[in-house]
């Protein structure tokens, strides 16, 4: 009996620790937004650099 009150209680302590609260969840969101934020500026200077190594090139006649 003490084996099944424990596993229950053991399951039940990890289902509260997996739900996360309204300001975890908001942190999280925000953490993933600054990163999406990052990956595009990457990406534009990234394209901004390849846009001037096009510009550098010049073609003599």
């Amino acid at each position: 009996m003490k084996k099944v009150l424990y596993v229950f209680a053991l399951a039940g302590f990890f289902g509260f620790a997996s739900c996360d609260s309204p300001a975890e969840e908001r942190a999280e969101e925000r953490e993933e937004a600054v990163e999406e934020m990052e990956d595009q500026a990457e990406e534009t200077a990234d394209e901004m650099e390849d846009m001037a190594e096009d510009a550098d090139t010049v073609v003599v006649d």
